[in-house]
This record gives C-alpha cells, structure tokens and sequence, in this order.
C-alpha cells in the first residue's frame, strides 16, 4: 500500500493551520486524477467539473479526519468517489437516461500531441469505452476505473470501498466480462467476426485519462 509522501504531509499540516497556499498545492497536484475519476464515473464533462470542486471541498472541510498514516490520494479519491456514487443515485433517481454518448471533447488528449489521425482514433476509442462504462452498475463501475486508469491495488480499493480484496476480484471478473460481452457484439454486428474478449477489452483500455 502507498506510503503518505511527506511533501504532501507537510501541506496538510501547513493547510489544518490556515494555510490556503497549502492547500491549494493539494487541489494542483490531484485536480487532474480527482476529475478523471469523477468523468469516469458520471460521464459528463459538466458535471464532473462540479463532482471535482466538491470533492476538494470535502476533503478541506474534513481535513483534520485524514490519517496521517493512510495514502493522502487514496482518502481522497474515496471522497471523490463517493460523492460520484451519491450524484449518480440521485440521477437514477430522476429517470435521467444513462445510455447518452459522452461527449468526446470532454476526453483530455495526451499532452504528447499526438496526429490528427490518432487523436481522433484516441478520442473515438475513449468515448466508445465511456459509453460501455456507464452501463455498469457503480459497484463494478468503480473498481474497475481505479484498477485498470489509476494502477490501484486490490488491497488499495477494498480499503477505498470499504470491502474485502476477494470481493473487489469478484467485482472487477464481473465487470470485464460484462464489457467484453458489449464490446464483443459490438463487433459481431460490425464485421461479423468475434474477438477474443478479454484482448479487445484490454486493447480498449489501454489509454489513460491525463493526469494519472
């Protein structure tokens, strides 16, 4: 499990004792993976920018509640996430449709400025997968964003969701299997030709959102 950086400890500190500088640092150094989350999660540029500013708003106004001796990023991606999981219960809630396509430009491209060509295939590749991702339920929605954008252990969200490691495995078989089904009858109709599964999922997945 990650270590707390001490840069960062000493931020928090600096930022319990009204050091608005301090946090700040905070808010530019996890803006970018807090919002990727949040648009993974909700699939809206829009709404994710105000999931993030929440977030931050959160993690400021619980700060004294952090332990010291967990992963700053950890606990605030659990912040993070949590406030996503409650938007998008409420959006449920409300019969708002899940199965809108994203909008692509809300994809931040890699800052290695890619071809035309290849942003567009970037761009359309993420878009499809956003699609597929948002027919998930949270509970498998979310370990898999974590695991496969962000590089977090089994036992790193088991901690963030509050559940066992075997539970998280469960979770994330489920949800590749049930996006390599989608994406694998996708192209079944394309072509007429079936992929294997769990390649076209990786194939798929292989970019990652900015600021990981």
């Amino acid at each position: 499990m990650a270590k707390p950086d001490p840069k960062i400890l000493e931020w928090v500190e600096a930022a319990l004792a009204d050091d608005q500088d301090a946090f700040a640092e905070l808010v530019y150094l996890f803006q970018d993976p807090v919002y990727n989350l949040c648009y993974r999660m909700l699939g809206d540029a829009g709404e994710a920018e105000d999931a993030t500013q929440e977030a931050f708003l959160r993690a400021f106004l619980n700060l004294r509640r952090y332990d010291t001796k967990r992963s700053f990023k950890t606990w605030l991606m659990s912040i993070a996430s949590n406030h996503c999981i409650d938007r998008w219960r409420k959006r449920r809630m409300q019969l708002v449709s899940l199965d809108d396509e994203p909008t692509a430009a809300a994809l931040a491209l890699s800052s290695s400025d890619p071809l035309p060509e290849q942003a567009a295939l970037s761009a359309e590749q993420s878009e499809l997968l956003q699609g597929l991702l948002m027919k998930l339920e949270e509970s498998y929605r979310l370990p898999l964003i974590l695991r496969y954008w962000y590089d977090y252990s089994y036992a790193e969200i088991a901690q963030l969701m509050e559940t066992t490691e075997s539970a998280i495995k469960s979770r994330l078989f489920r949800a590749r299997r049930t996006l390599a089904d989608l994406l694998s009858d996708r192209d079944a109709r394309a072509s007429g030709v079936k992929d294997d599964e769990d390649d076209r999922f990786d194939r798929l997945a292989t970019p990652k959102p900015k600021g990981n």
